[in-house]
């Protein structure tokens, strides 16, 4: 009954896709993919029809997916320590040991709290019938959880009665979960978010996290290793002990010391202070011996040795060409069966035989001959279907989907009531990995009719993210964090007042005045050889390529926001995010009338930024003042280029002098004192030598105070996709 009436009332959500799709973009909700060696960032597709589980269905779910975990995380603890499961032989050592995630660089080592797994990606389908079965255990960086978790949290605003009328269980404890987690293991120290870099494939889901959770977002270059603990540097080069890494890159590339000597998007020395016991790494280094595509053949088995009961879940029907019986029936059923490359993941490596002429089939068949323990393969189930909106059509369509769902170990262990739902891109295809460009649904698990929405865990609430954005103070910003917040106020301002001063000669050139812009490409420096006015509004406001465009602006603009989410809230860079879709959209259509109105709409996203940080409680004082220096510098720079009166100008200076006030006594970072300094030497020759001279009175009182952290170029900081391949 509560089925169906969550069925007819998700219909309301599909009429509001438009509306919803929106709030994802504004929000930057996006999973970047690599197609022809190249990095494109885009916005992960959605779905409006959510999965729906019914209560019974996921509570007999739930506990074979707590036993499959508690039995995986028992078998990491055994095959780095004691190999009890070796020597008894339940698993062939030959597979523990040639499984290219088994690092024995971590032998001997217990994590902090005895957890390895803790964050379980476990990906499920359902059969025609009905019944679900396991097709992979993700045990290393499972990724996909904000998804669904920030899709409920819009659907919840955009359709309220739908959530008043329907128990579904509520989805917004997965970061309270996450962070017990963190904090049960946890050394001494505060808790930090790594990321590999902005152009990572989930850098979203990285800062969101961070964000939620309360930890400190954190780039390789923040972190230093010093007599075997971990410290975390502010933008002044103070040390903070770091007691929980929550690591969102592999292993190999983890510590250049310990695993892959040419990475240079690890943390040196890392993996020597989790070996003393002195930082906690989630998920822990070596997970991958667990959930190598081979060893899945024998997760049952650990079921029943470490926990002495049945498997709940079951794997899908498996044949391992290792063994003689198995590759028999592989090479006389090749054609029937799927089989996968457990070097690969991401949907990369899986051949539906099928799908192979004579020559091909028989060309994978030498192969598996070849390296046996290359290979699995399994039976092809045939998913049930859901229904999708065809974006172009808006009618339904059936799509293979399959289902994250994520268990996360602390103290205790939980699987979290949502899950991500993925499906296929195309109709009929069976491979549905977010990487190969599938999209994404929410995840209803519905409550007893009985119960209430919020099932959580006895003394559990909700995490507040007001109360957990209050931690992202001062002493947790970075210097590569403070550059970015500075030129996050210079670059928003740039794009508010060029495109305010636009508008006036705009109108000159309209009432015939053709010359009329060249004067102001004379103020900014941009070049006057345009043959007319269209080359120069297309080159001025579009031009991606010209670095001094609107366009570029805010390109720049977004790139410093992008990872700031954690320190400014998602509700303030929506701003940002708006700016930037709305300068793509009217550089397609550069140079209509209508176009050129609706650059006011991006002028207006800057005030509202603005005041959205100035007016944001949990956005700590200081870190308004690193914007609101910038940006104040920008004004007076642009103001005394298009030749401001002196009077016009107190206003900018008295309040670059209010935020740099709060900053008194405190380190100061370098791109103040270079951006003031610049200034002050450019201001004579514009004839504004006694502004010059209040801004040189700045700049001595910034004497001994600047901090001079060399940065790293944070956009070559790129790393591997998602779910990518495992080499």
């Amino acid at each position: 009954m509560i089925e169906s009436a969550a069925r007819r009332l998700a219909t309301e959500l599909v009429n509001r896709r438009e509306s919803i799709n929106r709030e994802l973009s504004r929000n930057g909700v996006r999973f970047g993919i690599y197609k022809d060696g190249e990095y494109h960032d885009r916005l992960f597709p959605y779905d409006p029809i959510p999965r729906i589980i019914e209560s019974n269905e996921f509570d007999e779910m739930e506990a074979g997916l707590k036993q499959r975990v508690n039995a995986l995380n028992a078998y990491l603890r055994d095959v780095y320590s004691d190999k009890k499961v070796i020597k008894d032989g339940i698993i062939p050592e030959e597979y523990v040991y040639t499984s290219a995630g088994y690092f024995p660089q971590v032998n001997g080592v217990t994590p902090p709290g005895g957890v390895f797994a803790h964050i379980a990606g476990e990906d499920l389908v359902q059969g025609q019938d009905g019944k679900w079965w396991v097709l992979e255990d993700n045990l290393r960086i499972p990724s996909g959880a904000s998804y669904p978790l920030f899709a409920r949290d819009i659907e919840r605003r955009i359709t309220p009665s739908l959530f008043r009328n329907v128990r579904v269980r509520d989805n917004r404890d997965y970061p309270r979960l996450l962070r017990q987690s963190m904090d049960f293991v946890s050394t001494d120290g505060i808790a930090v978010v790594l990321t590999p870099g902005r152009y990572n494939s989930a850098f979203f889901e990285h800062a969101y996290l961070a964000e939620k959770t309360g930890a400190a977002l954190a780039f390789p270059e923040d972190l230093e290793v010093v007599d075997n603990k971990v410290y975390f540097l502010d933008y002044a080069g103070r040390k903070h002990r770091v007691g929980v890494v929550y690591r969102r890159l592999s292993d190999e590339y983890l510590d250049p010391f310990a695993f892959n000597p040419d990475s240079v998007i690890g943390v040196p020395g890392i993996l020597s202070a989790y070996r003393s016991g002195n930082v906690a790494i989630v998920n822990a280094p070596g997970n991958g011996a667990a959930d190598d595509k081979a060893i899945y053949y024998f997760v049952p088995n650990m079921i029943r040795y470490y926990l002495g009961e049945e498997p709940i879940l079951h794997n899908a029907p498996t044949y391992m060409p290792m063994f003689d019986k198995d590759r028999k029936e592989v090479l006389d059923r090749l054609g029937e069966l799927v089989i996968k490359d457990v070097a690969e993941a991401g949907g990369y490596g899986v051949v539906f035989g099928s799908s192979l002429d004579r020559s091909r089939r028989e060309e994978l068949a030498e192969r598996i001959k070849a390296e046996p323990r290359r290979f699995i393969a399994q039976e092809v189930i045939q998913f049930k279907d859901i229904d999708v909106v065809d974006p172009e059509t808006g009618q339904m369509s059936p799509r293979k989907c399959d289902l994250r769902a994520f268990v996360v170990t602390g103290k205790n262990t939980h699987a979290w009531y949502s899950g991500l739902t993925r499906y296929s891109s195309i109709p009929g295809q069976m491979i549905v990995n977010s990487s190969q460009g599938g999209g994404f649904k929410d995840t209803w698990v519905l409550a007893k009719e009985t119960g209430v929405e919020h099932d959580y865990a006895p003394g559990s609430e909700v995490v507040r993210v007001l109360e957990q954005s209050r931690k992202h103070s001062l002493a947790l910003v970075t210097a590569s964090k403070a550059d970015n917040l500075f030129w996050l106020g210079r670059y928003t301002e740039r794009v508010f007042t060029t495109l305010s001063q636009f508008f006036p000669f705009y109108d000159r050139v309209m009432d015939t005045d053709v010359d009329a812009f060249r004067p102001f490409a004379r103020a900014l420096d941009l070049p006057e050889d345009f043959e007319d006015f269209d080359a120069f509004i297309h080159s001025f406001l579009y031009d991606e390529k010209n670095p001094d465009s609107v366009r570029s602006a805010i390109v720049y603009a977004f790139n410093n926001a992008v990872i700031l989410r954690p320190e400014l809230g998602s509700r303030s860079l929506q701003q940002v995010e708006l700016a930037m879709s709305s300068i793509v959209e009217a550089s397609e259509y550069g140079g209509t009338d209508a176009d050129i109105f609706k650059h006011r709409d991006i002028a207006d996203n800057m005030l509202a930024f603005w005041g959205g940080v100035e007016n944001s409680p949990p956005v700590e004082p200081t870190l308004k003042s690193f914007i609101f220096v910038g940006k104040y510098l920008e004004r007076l720079d642009l103001y005394t280029r298009f030749g401001y009166s002196v009077e016009e100008l107190k206003a900018p200076l008295a309040k670059l002098g209010s935020y740099i006030l709060p900053l008194n006594g405190l380190p100061v970072p370098q791109c103040f004192a270079e951006g003031l300094r610049w200034l002050v030497g450019q201001l004579p020759q514009r004839g504004y030598a006694e502004l010059a001279e209040k801004l040189g009175m700045l700049l001595k009182d910034f004497d001994g105070r600047i901090s001079t952290k060399d940065l790293k170029d944070l956009g070559m900081l790129n790393t591997m996709d998602m779910d990518a391949a495992r080499l």
